[in-house]
C-alpha cells in the first residue's frame, strides 16, 4: 500500500490543532510530569535540521509520559527580546516587534510541521507586555528585598528599615556592597535621599557604579558571555572596559546556596563543574598592607596566607580606585597608558590569557607586615577588580602568574615552601611542602601553617579569615531599545519603583533606535516617557520638571531577564493578576526534564536558579531549584561543500585535480549539489552569486565538478544548512524525527547525511505495509498471536521502556527496525500485536501511528492510549538453539529444551549422531556447557 506521508501528516496536524489534543488541563488528579525545552530565540534564519534535535527528544518523553497516565506539561514560547531584531531596526527602521512577529510565525509553522506535541494554548513571548509586566514585578520585588545572612534568605526591605531605625547597623548581618556602620539615631536623622542611598547598599536590585563591557558600536553594555576576544559576539564591534552607573542584581548573596544546590540536581557533571568554577568559592584571609609613608591601607585577599613571608611585591587591578590615589607623578603617564590598554579587554579575556605578561609600576611601595620589607606596587591585567579586593600579594616562588611577572620585571623571588626544584626558574605551587624562611611557621605543613598565620593576622589586627567567591553581581541594564523597560523613576537622582498598579510599563514608540544626541539610551528618544507621581501615570517627556513629573529609567533589562522565570509562567500562562497562582506552581513544581545546550551553563541556568531561590525566599513558590534533570543535547553537524578557485582567476578546478594548482578553498551552498551526491551543479553555481556569473570550470572525468566535503558546525555562514521543511516535503516529519534520533546518542554531536534518510523512510514503508494485505487492503485479524509474535512484541516493549527511561533514543529506533523486519517475516496481521506496536512507536513517529490507530477502528487519538505492559513470560523460550563447537570451531547447532540442566545438555549432545560422527570414538578431554549459550568439546 502506498505510504503518502504528506497526506497523512497534514491530516493529523490539522486534527491535533482543531481538537487541542495536547492542551494540558488546568487542574488534574493525575501525577504530573513537566518537560521543557530551553527558550528558543526566533532568529530570521528560521530552523535548520540541527535545531529540532532536543525538541524531538523532549517530545518523545512527553508523549511516552502521556501514554503512562501522567498529566504532561510540554509548553512552547519565545525569548523574543534580543539584539538581532534591534540591529535590523537600526539598519532598516522597521520596528523590532514586526521583525520578531515575522520570525515567530516562521518558527511556529516549522515546529508544527514536525509534529511536536506542545500545548500551544500556553504560548507567550517575552516581548508581550502581558508577560513582561511580571518580569517588571519580579524586579520590583528584588528592589524591595535584602539578604539576611542570619536567616540565610531574602527578606522584605521593610524588615531592614525597621532594624536600622531601632538599632542602626548593630547586630546587622546583611549582604551589602560595602560595610558601613551607623547608629539608629544617625539613621533617623538622615534625609529621605540619604536613607534611600544607604538602602541601595543592601537591595537585591541596586544601582551603583560598575566596570562594564561597553560596546559603542552596539550602543550598549554587554555581558561577559557576549564578548569574544575583545569584540561583541553580535557584529564583531570593539568592546571596552568602562565605569558606568548600572543596575545590578545581587546574585552574590546566593553564591553558597547556588553551589550547594548543585548537589541535589541530576545535571551533566561538566555543566555542574562550569557553574562551580564560575561561582569560584575560595577560603583564605584578608590582610591589610600599609603603604609606605602614607595612611593608605591596601587590603588583599589570599587563599595562601601561609606564604605571606614570600610576598615580595604587590599587584593591583588596573581599574582599582587605589591606583589613582597612590601613583606617583613620574609613573602617571605609563600607568594611564596601561589602564587604557587594559580597557580593551574583557574580564573573560584577561582570565583566559595566561601567557601574556604585562604591567606598569605605580611608583608606590607597601610594606610586608611580617617581613618588614618594602614591596613595589604594580598594576597588571591578570588581577581583576571583581575578584577578592582587586589586589594581590604576589608570591612569585609559589604562584605561576606571579612568577612570570617577577621574571619579566626582575623582582625578588623568595622560597618559603620547601619541595620544589629551583624556584628561581619554576614556581613550586603544591601544598604538600614544609614552610621555610617563614619565622614562626618554619617546619609546619600547609593546613597547620594556614591556621597559625590566620590566628596571627587576626591577633595583630591585620585582617581576618574570610570566604570569597569569584562570581560577581550580575549587571542588569542595557542601553538599548528592544528590551523590558525598567519600572523605575528618579526623584532627586534617587531611584524609586513604580507602583505595581502601574504595570506594565510599556515600551514606548521612538522615531529612531539609536542613542540620543546627548548619549542617552534609545528610550531617551521617546516623546511620552515621564512619570506623573501624583496621578500615577505616564505623561509627555516634555513635562518633566523634577517636581511633579519625573524622568523614568532609560535603560532596558538584559536578554536574560525574561528567560529567568518563564518556566513558572507556563504553569499559569493566562493569569492577568499574578505571575502564577501558587496552587499551580505547587502542583507542577520543578521542571522534571529540561533539554538544551551547554552554552547556557553560566548565563541563563545560573540566573534562573537565582531568581527561583529568591521567589522561594519570599514565599511565592515552594521549590528551591527550577530544573531537576537536565540533558545537554549534542549538535547535528553540517556536511559543508567546498570549491577550489585558482588564485587570481575566476576559474574553478574539481577536487581531485586541485592538487596541481594554487587554489583558494571556498564554501559553497550545499543546495547547489546534484541530489545527494558531491557533484556541483555548475549552472546553478554561476547563478548563485554575481561574482561567479562568468566562472569557468576544470572538470574531472570529462564532465563532473566534484566538491570537497567536510563536517563542520551547521551554520548559515558556512552554507551547509539543511532546511527541515525540505526534508518534511520529501520524506515526511516522522522520517525526520526518527532519523535525528537514529543518528546517535542524544548528548553527542553527529554529522548530518541526507542520504541516510532513505533507510529510515524504507522502515516507515515496511511498518505501514504490515497493516495491509497483498491487495493493498487494510487487514488486521483478531486471531491469537503465536508465541514468536508475542516474543517479538515484548522484546520490543522491554527495550523501548528501558531506552526512553534512560534517554537512549537511538537504540529504540534500531529496535523498531528489527521488530518490524521480524514481524514482516512472520507475516503478522494480529491485532494483539499490531495495535500495541503502533502505541510503542507513536512517541517517535506520531503521524503514521495516528493514521494506523484510526484505521484500527479507534475513535480517539492514540496519544492517550495506555503504553503496553511488558510481560517477561513471553521471553521465556521453550527451546534453546545451542551452537556445538569442537576445539573452538562451531560444527553444527542443536535445538534442546530450555529447561535442561548443564549436565542434561551435555548428555543430550553426546547422544546426537553428528557428535558421534565427529568424535569417531575419541573421548573428549573436557566438555564445556555455557547454559543457554554454547557447548564446546575439547578433544
Amino acid at each position: 500500500m502506498y505510504y503518502d506521508h504528506n497526506q497523512i501528516e497534514n491530516k493529523w496536524q490539522q486534527y491535533w490543532a482543531k481538537n487541542e489534543t495536547y492542551k494540558t488541563d488546568a487542574k488534574s488528579t493525575k501525577p504530573k510530569y513537566y518537560v521543557l525545552d530551553m527558550f528558543p530565540y526566533p532568529s530570521g534564519a528560521g530552523l535548520h535540521v540541527g535545531h529540532p534535535l532536543g525538541y524531538i527528544a523532549s517530545d518523545i518523553v512527553s508523549r511516552y509520559k502521556r501514554h503512562q497516565g501522567f498529566s504532561v506539561l510540554h509548553p512552547i514560547g519565545y525569548d523574543s527580546f534580543g539584539l538581532p531584531a534591534e540591529q535590523y531596526a537600526i539598519q532598516t527602521g522597521q520596528h523590532p516587534a514586526i521583525t520578531t512577529e515575522e520570525n515567530i510565525n516562521r518558527y511556529e509553522k516549522q515546529l508544527k510541521r514536525i509534529g511536536f506535541s506542545f500545548d500551544w494554548s500556553r504560548q507567550f513571548r517575552t516581548s508581550d507586555a502581558s508577560y513582561y509586566k511580571f518580569t517588571q514585578w519580579i524586579f520590583i520585588e528584588l528592589f524591595h528585598s535584602w539578604y539576611n545572612n542570619d536567616t540565610d534568605k531574602a527578606e522584605a526591605i521593610d524588615t531592614l528599615i525597621k532594624h536600622l531605625s531601632e538599632k542602626g547597623t548593630e547586630g546587622l548581618n546583611a549582604v551589602q556592597t560595602e560595610k558601613i556602620e551607623f547608629t539608629a539615631a544617625e539613621w533617623n536623622t538622615k534625609s529621605e535621599k540619604e536613607q534611600q542611598e544607604i538602602l541601595l547598599n543592601y537591595r537585591l536590585a541596586f544601582r551603583a557604579e560598575t566596570t562594564v563591557n561597553w560596546c559603542p558600536g552596539l550602543g550598549t553594555v554587554l555581558a561577559n558571555d557576549e564578548v569574544i576576544n575583545g569584540k561583541s559576539e553580535r557584529g564583531g564591534f570593539p568592546v571596552y572596559q568602562k565605569k558606568m552607573m548600572q543596575w545590578s542584581m545581587r546574585i552574590t548573596a546566593y553564591s553558597e546556596r547556588l553551589l550547594q544546590g548543585l548537589k541535589t540536581l541530576d545535571w551533566p557533571q561538566p555543566l555542574k563543574d562550569a557553574q562551580e568554577y564560575w561561582i569560584g568559592k575560595s577560603q583564605g584571609a584578608e590582610v591589610n598592607f600599609g603603604l609606605e609613608n602614607s595612611d593608605v591601607q591596601i587590603k588583599v585577599f589570599t587563599t595562601r596566607p601561609d606564604t605571606i613571608f614570600g610576598s615580595t611585591f604587590m599587584v593591583l587591578a588596573p581599574e582599582s580606585p587605589l591606583v589613582q590615589e597612590i601613583v606617583t607623578a613620574e609613573q602617571k603617564e605609563e600607568v594611564q597608558n596601561y589602564i587604557e590598554q587594559t580597557s580593551l579587554k574583557s574580564e573573560r579575556d584577561r582570565m583566559a590569557d595566561v601567557k601574556t605578561v604585562s604591567g606598569a609600576f605605580t611608583g608606590a611601595y607597601t610594606v610586608n607586615p611580617f617581613t618588614g620589607k618594602k614591596m613595589p606596587v604594580y598594576i597588571s591585567d591578570y588581577v581583576l577588580m571583581g575578584y577578592g579586593t582587586g589586589a594581590v600579594m604576589a608570591v612569585p616562588a609559589h604562584d605561576e602568574r606571579d612568577h612570570r611577572f617577577a621574571k619579566k620585571f626582575g623582582l625578588e623571588i623568595t622560597e618559603v615552601v620547601e619541595g620544589g626544584e629551583d624556584v628561581q626558574e619554576e614556581p613550586f605551587i603544591a601544598k604538600d611542602g614544609i614552610c621555610i624562611n617563614s619565622d614562626f611557621l618554619n617546619g609546619l605543613k600547609y593546613e597547620d601553617a594556614k591556621a597559625k598565620i590566620i590566628t596571627e593576622i587576626v591577633g595583630r589586627g591585620l585582617g581576618n579569615a574570610t570566604t570569597n567567591y569569584r562570581q560577581r553581581d550580575a549587571i542588569f541594564s542595557r542601553q538599548r531599545y528592544w528590551g523590558e523597560p525598567v519600572p523605575v523613576y528618579y526623584k532627586d537622582d534617587v531611584p524609586y519603583t513604580l507602583p505595581v498598579s502601574a504595570l506594565p510599563l510599556e515600551l514606548p514608540e521612538v522615531e529612531k533606535y539609536l542613542p540620543t544626541e546627548d548619549g542617552d539610551p534609545p528610550l531617551g528618544n521617546a516623546k511620552d516617557y515621564g512619570w506623573d507621581e501624583a496621578n500615577q501615570k505616564i505623561v509627555a517627556t516634555d513635562l518633566i520638571d523634577n517636581k511633579m513629573i519625573f524622568p523614568l529609567e532609560l535603560s532596558t533589562m538584559p536578554g536574560w531577564a525574561g528567560s529567568s522565570w518563564y518556566f513558572l509562567r507556563y504553569m499559569d500562562a493566562h493569569n492577568d493578576s499574578y505571575f502564577a497562582d501558587k496552587e499551580m506552581t505547587d502542583y507542577w513544581g520543578q521542571v522534571d526534564l529540561y533539554i538544551g545546550g551547554s552554552e547556557h551553563a553560566t548565563g541563563h541556568l545560573l540566573y534562573s536558579r537565582f531568581w527561583n531561590k529568591f521567589l522561594k525566599d519570599r514565599n511565592y513558590i515552594e521549590q528551591e531549584e527550577p530544573f531537576q534533570k537536565l540533558i545537554n543535547q549534542g549538535m547535528i553537524l553540517g556536511m559543508s561543500a567546498f570549491v577550489f578557485r585558482i588564485d587570481g582567476t575566476n576559474q574553478f578546478v574539481s577536487k581531485n585535480l586541485a592538487k596541481d594548482y594554487a587554489t583558494q578553498k571556498i564554501h559553497v551552498d550545499v543546495s547547489l549539489l546534484k541530489g545527494a551526491t558531491d557533484e556541483l551543479d555548475t549552472e546553478a553555481f554561476k547563478n548563485w552569486r554575481p561574482e561567479f556569473k562568468d566562472a569557468t570550470f576544470i572538470l574531472e572525468d570529462g564532465d563532473k565538478y566534484v566538491t570537497e566535503r567536510e563536517v563542520e558546525k551547521m551554520s548559515k555562514s558556512k552554507f551547509n544548512v539543511v532546511n527541515p521543511d525540505d526534508i518534511c516535503d520529501e520524506y515526511g516529519a516522522d522520517c525526520l524525527r526518527l532519523y535525528e534520533m537514529f543518528l546517535g546518542p542524544l548528548e553527542q554531536s553527529k554529522p548530518w547525511n541526507t542520504q541516510g534518510l532513505s533507510g529510515v523512510y524504507g522502515f516507515l514503508k515496511r511498518l505501514w505495509n504490515l497493516y495491509f494485505n497483498a491487495n493493498d487492503e487494510f487487514e488486521v485479524t483478531d486471531e491469537e498471536p503465536t508465541k514468536e509474535e508475542y516474543r517479538v512484541l515484548h522484546t520490543l516493549i522491554q527495550k523501548v521502556l528501558f531506552d526512553i527511561e534512560n534517554f537512549s533514543f537511538n537504540t529504540s529506533v534500531s529496535s523498531f527496525m528489527i521488530a518490524v523486519n521480524e514481524l514482516t517475516k512472520l507475516k503478522t496481521n494480529k491485532r494483539q500485536i499490531l495495535e500495541p506496536l503502533a502505541v510503542i512507536i507513536s512517541p517517535y513517529a506520531p503521524h503514521i501511528t495516528e493514521e494506523i490507530w484510526s484505521l484500527l477502528g479507534n475513535k480517539e487519538s492514540i496519544e492517550y492510549a495506555p503504553f503496553p505492559v511488558f510481560n517477561s513470560q513471553y521471553l521465556e523460550l521453550d527451546e534453546i538453539e545451542y551452537p556445538v563447537s569442537f576445539n573452538g570451531k562451531m560444527r553444527f547447532k542443536a535445538s534442546l529444551s530450555a529447561n535442561l540442566t548443564p549436565k542434561e545438555v551435555e548428555e543430550a549432545v553426546l547422544k546426537l549422531d553428528k557428535t558421534i560422527e565427529i568424535l569417531n570414538g575419541a573421548i573428549p578431554k573436557k566438555i564445556i556447557v555455557v547454559p543457554k549459550k554454547i557447548v564446546n568439546f575439547v578433544i
